[in-house]
């Protein structure tokens, strides 16, 4: 018990400082080469006007950036417990009529459900592919056809369609999301900016230095920040390079369901 504690507490250590320990590397090198640049008398740069509306520019383009992913990221946030709930519809219904009628065919679909929970599972984290997730839940037809032979009701059946149609709309809008990068170009101009700044600072001359090293650790540091929460949260399925951690979203809704599935005798 002590050392799950410690593992969720350390897991959400990771969740919220992920980003700037990814960061320190950068932090490093830019420090590392301003302190050169000093020592060798490279800083031969004024600051100026400019230079400080470049700043504010790249600031105004961080932002406008931040704005159209964040709202698609509060959107997607919804996605899992949508899923989960469909999943859930589906498996009442099955077991509705396993219950009541004694139906094998709707047996046999609960099991396949408890194969389909583990796929979908492997889906989200790249070790399946979008073609077989979509041809798994085709195969849920041969499902409906042995129910209707079994003389279910159209209704009931109809409904079953109605939440696999839900499902494979879900797979695709979640395919869709993380294979799109949200403006490509917004981030190209982005990361010129910001390799600009990083030069531009490391070669212009503050007094006194330490000054200088301060200002340009904090401006890279923050725009670095931005920069890499934005591309983070650009993908929110990104499961397969950093698992349930850091700005992905939450599979809790899926593992729930897993759990509650996996008890149905």
């Amino acid at each position: 018990m002590r050392q799950e504690i410690i593992k969720k507490s350390v897991k959400k250590i990771w969740q919220k400082w992920s980003i700037a320990f990814r960061i320190v590397p950068i932090i490093a090198v830019v420090a590392l080469l301003k302190f050169l640049a000093h020592i060798y008398h490279l800083e031969f740069l004024e600051l100026n006007a400019l230079f400080t509306s470049l700043v504010a520019g790249t600031i105004f383009l961080i932002g406008f950036l931040i704005t159209g992913v964040l709202s698609d990221y509060k959107e997607s946030e919804k996605i899992p417990s949508e899923l989960s709930s469909t999943l859930k519809c589906l498996l009442d219904d099955s077991y509705t009529l396993y219950k009541a009628k004694n139906s094998d065919a709707a047996r046999q679909f609960i099991e396949y459900q408890k194969s389909f929970i583990f796929s979908l599972k492997e889906w989200f984290y790249k070790k399946e592919t979008t073609t077989s997730i979509l041809n798994k839940i085709s195969l849920m037809n041969e499902f409906f056809i042995s129910l209707d032979k079994a003389g279910v009701q159209p209704n009931y059946i109809i409904k079953m369609k109605n939440d696999q149609n839900a499902i494979r709309k879900t797979i695709l809008r979640i395919d869709t999301i993380r294979d799109t990068d949200f403006v490509g170009s917004a981030y190209a101009i982005v990361e010129i900016m910001w390799t600009v700044l990083a030069f531009g600072l490391i070669l212009i001359k503050i007094e006194p230095f330490y000054a200088s090293l301060f200002f340009t650790i904090i401006v890279i540091f923050l725009i670095s920040y931005m920069f890499f929460l934005i591309k983070d949260l650009d993908n929110p399925f990104d499961y397969s390079v950093n698992g349930e951690t850091g700005t992905e979203i939450s599979l809790q809704p899926l593992h729930d369901f897993e759990k509650v599935l996996m008890d149905f005798n």
